[in-house]
Order: structure tokens, then C-alpha cells, then sequence
């Protein structure tokens, strides 16, 4: 069974998180939400506090199918900021595991630290002009190698939905929704 490991920092986008978490689950996907704080406890972008399973700290050995960056304008820049996520991320990144940031996540964990590595990409609002080491796509969602990312809210279940079928390799599931989809394979 594939395992995801969603990244829950303090300000992060709430509705990003949960639909990933959800069709996840749906989908019998297990998920696994890693506070990046001191503590399970987590506020939200819009003050929800929420409970994580675990830490980023107590699991950074553990690797994951895939992982999971909601972003959040104060959830994205806490995450970019913390040197545990960037080092899980690159760790992942490096094993070949799925990296999947949504939204403002995608600019500013990923190309703020270098780690788009001049592949596609997409993120919410103009991020993306300030970042260096990655090619913007202006879609909804856009895969390149092991790069699944989102543009935002509004498309969150089309990430989701995409993400989905990547870890059961559906492609059924990913033709269904394809004209919402760029892909650089």
C-alpha cells in the first residue's frame, strides 16, 4: 500500500491539506500528517487548529511514497524556511519519490531552495516569477518526472485526484480528468 506524508506547518492552507487527505483515504491511500512544529498541534492558515499524527522530527527517517506540501501564504514561507522539510524533501526527491507541493508551495519550498531542478511546474499567483530553477506551466495541475504539482485551491481536487492514481497507477483515473492536466513526460 502506498504511503503519503502530508507536511503540516503553522499557516498552512487548510483546504489544500484536507482534500489531499481525503480522497487520499477514500482511495485506501494511507496518510500520514507530519506537524513542522515542536508539537502534533497545528493552526491553519485561517485558525483551525489541527492535530497531526505525528511530527516531521519523529518520522524524518521514514521515506514515503510520496509527500505532500500544502501551501498557504504564512504555511509555504514556514515551510521553506525549515531546514528538516527542505533536507526530507531532497531526500525524497533523490530516492525518486512522488514531491507534490500545491499552490504558493511549489515556488517557495521548491524553487526557493533549489529544488525544482529546471523541471515543470506550476504555483498560485505570479510566485512564479521569482523563481530560478524551474519551468512554469500555467495549468492546474503539471507533472514532470516525479514532480506533481498544483496550482491552488481551486484545484486541489484534481491534485488530489491526480496524485491518487500516480500511487495506485491508475491512468484510467488520470485519463478521465487529462484535460485539466499538463504533463511532461
Amino acid at each position: 500500500m502506498a504511503k503519503v506524508a502530508v507536511l503540516l506547518a503553522p499557516g498552512f492552507e487548510e483546504a489544500e491539506a484536507i482534500i489531499t487527505i481525503d480522497i487520499l483515504r477514500r482511495m485506501q491511500i494511507e496518510v500520514e500528517m507530519l506537524a513542522c512544529a515542536g508539537s502534533r498541534a497545528v493552526v491553519s492558515y485561517h485558525n483551525i487548529p489541527m492535530v497531526a499524527d505525528s511530527t516531521l522530527t519523529e518520522r524524518k527517517a521514514t521515506l514515503y511514497d510520496a509527500v505532500v506540501l500544502p501551501g498557504g501564504p504564512q504555511g509555504s514561507v514556514n515551510l521553506a524556511a525549515s531546514e528538516e522539510v527542505v533536507r526530507f524533501v531532497a531526500a525524497h526527491d533523490e530516492a525518486g519519490k512522488l514531491i507534490c507541493p500545491i499552490c504558493s508551495a511549489a515556488a517557495r519550498v521548491l524553487g526557493g531552495n533549489q529544488l525544482l531542478k529546471g523541471r515543470r511546474y506550476v504555483c498560485s499567483g505570479d510566485l512564479w516569477e521569482t523563481v530560478q530553477d524551474g519551468l512554469y506551466v500555467d495549468a492546474p495541475v503539471v507533472e514532470d518526472r516525479n514532480l506533481l504539482s498544483g496550482k491552488g485551491l481551486g484545484h486541489a481536487f484534481d491534485f488530489a485526484l491526480t496524485l491518487a492514481a500516480r500511487l495506485l497507477k491508475d491512468e484510467t483515473a488520470v485519463r478521465d480528468h487529462a484535460e485539466h492536466i499538463y504533463y511532461a513526460w
